[in-house]
């Protein structure tokens, strides 16, 4: 949405059937870009919701529907409550009546009023009817504040309390959207244990509460903490709301963790004390020249004729300029989900930060129970736990992992040490270590020493070696992939310094790797493919063999099997039954473009923009007849792990479904019956009927646990319907 001069049309209510619902548009992981269904309009997120003072507005309510398109912001019913006259106009006239304000409102309770000046004199029902009675759109039930120097059992009955306060605030709302806050201070097991209880009841949205004083003390990984172990454990179809959370530096992390909205009174606060948001820190006005970031409220002063002003122009001034900063970064992050690159843009911030940066490193560091310390403590090492909690996040990170989608479009930008625990990464390189499959005794021969695209260097060479006992890799600066994947992204796609592919092979990282590949006890020979130069007479010599003739076929047929295996989770095994005899249709420079069965059917495309593999119905058809696992019968609640070489996951959808999906139409929420384990975003599914017949192919937008409980928007892309 547009910043503009002038007046705004009012928003559209949502459907009535809609209200209340979210519904997920596009997805990088965990990172969301959503659309929350309410009766002042349908709000886009991840969003910021401005909080207003009723009593003092900085920034009129209007000027932030007109000018900045704000769709939605966040007052204090505990305020009104409290202030007869503020009251009086409410009941009368309604909260955006009296904010002069056509969005979303949403209020909060009291409850951040009992964390600065103690108890609050207001009821659990009471608070939760007099919003219903000011016609907000979401309100917050009143939940006991957490704060960090609490103990354990104290934080413990806050969390209990709190839930137990639900079912009476939901009775009281009767059909009024309201928010479910999750506690549990700085205690993981306690926040997971707030975010099962609360997802238990029928809640639209989930703020994470108790985190104010987490941020003030800059304890950004504590934050980091509490978001993982709490947005695991949530109901995944409900948007997450991260209170009092305003500074523009936090949200790439915290938007790659799923967080989708954000409120604060920031803008303000910090324009008060002369202090300017950006999305590295904060700049104070008393000590600039020049503007850090150019915004339109401050494009025609200096900050000398700033400083001038007097101090509520000032404030006026820089509180436009806060919260047009803070805008343009959520702008930022939200076409960075477009992109699927929020993970490099957190990567990026963290570095403006050295609380971030902690937070950032111990998050992207993969857990471990190694009882062995490394000999070197690099800032990767030192960020593993090391007391109690080491060996707890396994499954947080998991679930973090588990919904990356892989292979991806585009380059893979080189970040250093970053670049290999970025999540997508991780589940690329989990996808190949454990579904690749050596079908060669012999040697390993890794080629190092140029960029990709190899087969236009080595191309020939292969052919006339890869019917050889040798297992063929090359070196990439993320670790060695299998020469029939040469073209698979990320590792095919690195983007960086020339010296990162002309480097010395590392045989450690080498041998490291070999063993995830299941290759233990296999002599590594490493060949430099820099110098061409007489290369197939080097190399036949390094390996005491006599030159052999090419043989092609038997190149392109490991290329669709290992690709069948690592992207389709095919036992090789089938995967060979699958292409045996099939003819390869080839483009100009040499790639395969199609494969073709014996019968003529055409059953698989490699794609060249990721290294991906392109499913047809003809091929689905195969695939499916291959399955040897039951049709599945629920939504499992875990990760599943014991999955590989099962084949495609399959999606049941229900039979009033069954005719749209036939005719290739999309798969939409609240239509799936059933899924299995290893349904993951971005990844070829197989879509059935409850009888297992084949409906179509498509590609997921959801993990288990989303298709089983989102009701609007698209679960599966399909591909091709089978009629």
């Amino acid at each position: 949405m547009k910043w503009q001069n002038g007046t705004r049309e009012n928003p559209e209510p949502c459907r009535e059937k809609d209200q209340g619902k979210f519904e997920i548009t596009v997805r990088d992981g965990q990172a969301r870009l959503g659309k929350l269904h309410t009766k002042h309009g349908i709000v886009e997120t991840p969003c910021l919701l401005p909080v207003i003072n009723p009593n003092i507005r900085t920034i009129e309510p209007r000027e932030m529907w007109d000018k900045y398109g704000i769709q939605a912001l966040i007052t204090n019913s505990y305020v009104i409550w409290k202030h007869e006259k503020l009251k009086s106009v409410a009941i009368s006239e309604g909260v955006h009546s009296l904010l002069d304000y056509p969005g979303m409102v949403m209020t909060d309770s009291g409850t951040f009023q009992s964390y600065v000046y103690g108890d609050v004199e207001v009821g659990v029902e009471e608070i939760v009817q007099f919003q219903k009675d000011i016609g907000v759109d979401v309100a917050t039930m009143l939940d006991v504040f957490t704060r960090p120097d609490m103990t354990y059992s104290q934080v413990k009955e806050a969390v209990n309390e709190t839930a137990k306060r639900g079912a009476p605030s939901l009775e009281t709302a009767q059909g009024m959207m309201l928010n479910g806050p999750i506690q549990g201070g700085i205690f993981p097991e306690l926040r997971a244990l707030s975010a099962n209880k609360m997802s238990e009841l029928d809640f639209s949205i989930h703020p994470i509460g108790g985190i104010v004083p987490v941020m003030e003390q800059h304890n950004y990984t504590h934050l980091a903490k509490i978001m993982l172990a709490t947005k695991s454990n949530l109901s995944p179809n409900r948007p997450v709301h991260m209170f009092g959370c305003g500074h523009p530096m936090l949200f790439p992390m915290l938007i790659a963790l799923g967080a989708d909205l954000f409120d604060s009174a920031a803008y303000v606060l910090f324009a008060r004390d002369g202090r300017l948001l950006t999305p590295w820190g904060t700049e104070r006005i008393s000590e600039i020249e020049e503007w850090p970031i150019i915004m339109p409220a401050i494009a025609t002063y200096t900050p000398a004729e700033v400083r001038k002003l007097n101090k509520e122009e000032r404030t006026i001034l820089l509180s436009r300029y806060n919260l047009e900063v803070t805008l343009q970064e959520l702008s930022r992050c939200r076409q960075a989900v477009r992109n699927g690159t929020i993970w490099r843009l957190a990567e990026r911030r963290s570095h403006q930060h050295p609380a971030l940066r902690e937070a950032f490193l111990w998050l992207t560091t993969n857990p471990s129970t190694s009882k062995l310390e490394p000999l070197i403590l690099d800032e990767i090492s030192a960020s593993k736990e090391t007391g109690e909690e080491k060996g707890r996040w396994e499954e947080n990170w998991d679930w973090l992992v588990s919904s990356q989608q892989t292979p991806r479009q585009g380059g893979e930008s080189w970040g250093g040490n970053d670049t290999f625990n970025r999540p997508h990464i991780q589940m690329a390189m989990r996808n190949l270590h454990s579904r690749w499959q050596s079908q060669k005794q012999g040697d390993v021969i890794v080629f190092h020493g140029t960029t990709p695209p190899w087969r236009d260097k080595i191309g020939e060479l292969i052919d006339r070696i890869c019917h050889l006992d040798y297992e063929l890799f090359v070196q990439t600066p993320i670790g060695i992939v299998p020469f029939s994947l040469e073209d698979l992204n990320p590792w095919a796609h690195v983007e960086g310094p020339s010296w990162m592919w002309n480097s010395q092979p590392d045989h450690i990282k080498i041998q490291s790797d070999l063993e995830k590949f299941g290759l233990v006890n296999r002599r590594v020979i490493t060949i430099d493919i820099s110098d061409t130069e007489d290369l197939h007479n080097r190399v036949f010599e390094t390996l005491e063999i006599q030159p052999t003739e090419k043989n092609s076929e038997v190149k392109k047929t490991r290329q669709i099997n290992d690709k069948l295996c690592v992207l389709y989770n095919v036992k090789y095994s089938d995967a060979a039954e699958l292409v045996k005899d099939s003819t390869f249709v080839m483009s100009r420079t040499g790639r395969i473009r199609n494969v073709i069965d014996s019968e003529e059917i055409h059953l698989f495309s490699p794609r060249l923009a990721e290294g991906g593999l392109s499913l047809t119905i003809g091929g689905a058809k195969k695939l499916h007849s291959l399955r040897e696992d039951s049709i599945p019968s629920d939504f499992p609640a875990g990760i599943n792990k014991d999955y590989t070489g099962k084949g495609l996951a399959w999606v049941v959808v229900d039979s009033d479904a069954e005719p749209f999906v036939r005719q290739g139409r999309n798969v939409m929420h609240g239509f799936v019956k059933a899924c299995d384990g290893w349904t993951r975003p971005g990844e070829t599914v197989i879509i059935v009927n409850e009888n297992s017949e084949l409906l179509a192919i498509g590609r997921s937008q959801s993990t288990p646990r989303e298709l089983a409980t989102f009701t609007k928007g698209i679960a599966i892309k399909v591909r091709e319907g089978c009629p």
